[in-house]
Parts: C-alpha cells; structure tokens; sequence
C-alpha cells in the first residue's frame, strides 16, 4: 500500500492562489471530499473544505512542551503553521466506525457491511505525516490480515503534501529522517513562495494521476528562480530544527534499561491522560464494542481508539498487567521507539512532536530518551520489568 517516490521525469510546475483554488474546484468535481487545514477552536484542525479562504491564512503556531499556540505571522502564508492536535488518521483511521450492523426482520438478521467511505483528497499533508500514514499502512495493510476498512480508505485518497517552511520548537523530524521536506507517498508536493513576487506554489508531481490533475489546471513550467526559492525554503526548514532524538541504538539502550530509575521520575509527572497517543498519527489501538438499538431490533459493532495508558489496556481474566503508571508509560514509549521495529521493521515515531506539545505537564519524549541513554550500561541489569 505504500505510495511510489515521486516521479523524475515530471517537471514542476508553478501555480498562484487561484491555481490552487482550481485545484480544489477540479477535486471537487471528481467527486472527492477536499479535507484540508483550517482554524477553529484556538488550533489548527482538518476539515472539509470548498475555498481556499478556509485556509489559515497568516496564522502560524508557537509550540513547546505542555504548550500550543496560534499567532498571527508577518505575511499572508496559507500554511504558515506546523501541525496541531489533528492527524489524518482521523479521516483514514476513524476515531469511532462501524465494523458491521446487523437488523432484526421478518426473514431473520441481515447483516451489512460499513458504508462505502467517502472519496478523500488530503490538503496540507506535511512529510512526517507521510511517514505516518505509512506505518500505519505496514501495521493496517500490509499484514496477512489487512483492515478492510483502512484499505479502502486510503487506497481511494490523494495527497496533495505541503514542504514545511517554518518548524515548531518540539519538531524532530530530522532525526527520524521523515522531513521537513516531502519524498515519497504524495500525489503533488506543493512549496508555498513568499519571496516578495506575488504568492504562488511549487508543485512536485509524484504520481501518474498527480500530473493527469495538473494536466487540467491553468500551470506553467518552473523556471530556475523558483527552484531557487523553493530550495531556500526547504533548507530554512531543515536548519530550523533544533530538537533531536538520536534513533542510531535506541532501541537495544531502552530493551536494557527496563529498570531505569527514570521511568520512575517521568511517571511521578504522567497523568496517563492519554493525550499523546490520541494526538500521534502513528498509534492504531482500538476497542470494539456492541451498541444495540432500544427496539431490540437492531445491533451495531463499533471500533473505537483506545490507548495503553488505560489500565484495561492490558487487562487479563487476572487483572491488568500494567496497574502502575510506570509500566503504562514504558509500555508506550518503548513500544514506539524500540520494539516496533521487532513488529513492522520501522519506528512507531516519525518526530511531528504532538506528543510533547499537548501533554498537559510537557513531558518530552526526546529528554526522556536522552536521559536513559546517557546513563545507559549504569544501571543494574535486568531480565524482566515489574508492573
């Protein structure tokens, strides 16, 4: 399920704001649900949109530790800002879905399917949410039991991804080598230029059906100057990023060190709220549950997110394994950092920082990482962690 890298023998194009409205008018009318960045509630979310007015133009996002915040910026940028509390795992891994519904009738149950899901075209998609959303293919799809739903999901979406140009404090990108600048995954990769010529987007096509859709829209070739500035705005990125979690060995140093005394100093501070797993693009746990209609007649299964922090996570028919805060939280991020590489032969993490921004007491996965390893090999060893 993976998407191809990006096409070489595609030239970029440049389109201006009403190329990209066009875009979204052409979307639209190929019958696809344009989701894409908009400002609502104090934070940027995805949403349905029809106009480019919808956008977050001349917003930018201030984030760090236990903190996030939208500002106005200095220019008129349409996606100015980083990422907020929102992943597209919402759209392609529902938070709540039907799984089947089943009907009482005359001629006995029926059982249906989930409805058809809607045809997406994703607007704004940054490069670590790429890399998000193909872990999350490895974990849903690419398995020998794939997830019917996801699949379909993702299989009927476009994405039309976004280079960073401005990076929050808790972004990590670099050292999980998933950004700031798009690679693969993408249908077009746009690079919004603000360099004092009017505004208008490099577009990267990275895929057949990326330049069918360009083929129809009012472009024109990218001529040596836009290249230039694209290139700037891409390495501006890439130098703003300052926070790193070095992944060479994490997962052998924090397989080790189950017994680390700092997973007792992190759980005197975790709430177990469970914020960093519904905001992280990556983690797929789920519930199901029965929901039966009050004429009895009616019965529907629903899959819901749930979270390791919950302490029926893990329960068995003796109780749950992991009652203590401490355990939940190791369980989390060990799981991420190190033994999804056992599982999918990848890093649950792809470095976005939602994790640190919106945990309410601002724990940092990143410290939190570097203070186990630079301790690494000073603590007594262990075969086996307690709860």
């Amino acid at each position: 399920m993976a998407r191809p890298p990006a096409h070489t023998d595609h030239h970029p194009v440049v389109i201006d704001r009403a190329g990209l409205q066009a875009l979204v008018d052409t979307l639209i009318a190929d019958g696809r649900t344009v989701v894409a960045p908009t400002v609502r509630d104090g934070a940027i979310v995805y949403d349905e949109i029809t106009k480019i007015a919808e956008l977050p133009a001349g917003w930018g996002d201030e984030q760090k530790p236990g903190h996030y915040r939208l500002q106005r910026r200095k220019d008129d940028a349409l996606f100015g800002y980083v990422v907020g509390p929102d992943s597209w795992k919402r759209f392609l891994f529902p938070p709540v879905s039907v799984t089947w519904r089943a009907e009482l009738g005359e001629d006995g149950v029926a059982v249906s399917p989930p409805p058809q899901p809607p045809r997406y075209a994703f607007l704004g998609v940054r490069a670590c949410e790429l890399a998000a959303i193909s872990v999350q293919d490895r974990v849903l799809v690419n398995t020998p039991y794939p997830d019917r739903d996801y699949a379909a999901r993702r299989e009927n979406a476009m994405f039309i991804a976004v280079n960073c140009s401005t990076p929050a404090a808790t972004c990590f990108c670099t050292s999980m080598g998933t950004g700031p600048r798009v690679a693969s995954g993408y249908d077009l990769g746009l690079t919004e230029l603000l360099d004092g010529r009017r505004p208008r987007f490099l577009v990267e096509i990275g895929s057949d059906r990326g330049a069918a859709l360009v083929a129809r829209l009012s472009a024109h070739d990218a001529v040596p100057t836009d290249r230039e500035a694209a290139a700037a705005v891409w390495s501006a990125a890439a130098a703003g990023i300052s926070k790193t979690l070095p992944a060479d060995g994490i997962e052998d140093v924090l397989v080790r060190n189950l017994e680390h005394p700092r997973w007792d100093t992190v759980a005197a501070r975790c709430l177990t709220c469970a914020n960093c797993t519904m905001v992280c693009p990556t983690c797929f746990c789920a519930d199901f549950r029965e929901a039966g209609g009050l004429d009895a007649h009616q019965s529907e299964q629903h899959r819901t997110w749930a979270s390791c922090f919950s302490v029926d996570h893990s329960q068995l028919h003796g109780g749950s394994m992991r009652w203590t805060v401490k355990s939940r939280y190791r369980q989390w991020m060990v799981h991420k950092l190190a033994t999804w590489h056992d599982q999918f032969g990848t890093s649950g993490c792809v470095g976005c920082g939602r994790c640190i921004a919106w945990c309410p007491v601002g724990i940092d996965i990143t410290e939190e990482a570097a203070a186990i390893r630079a301790t690494d090999g000073l603590t007594r060893p262990s075969t086996g962690a307690t709860p």
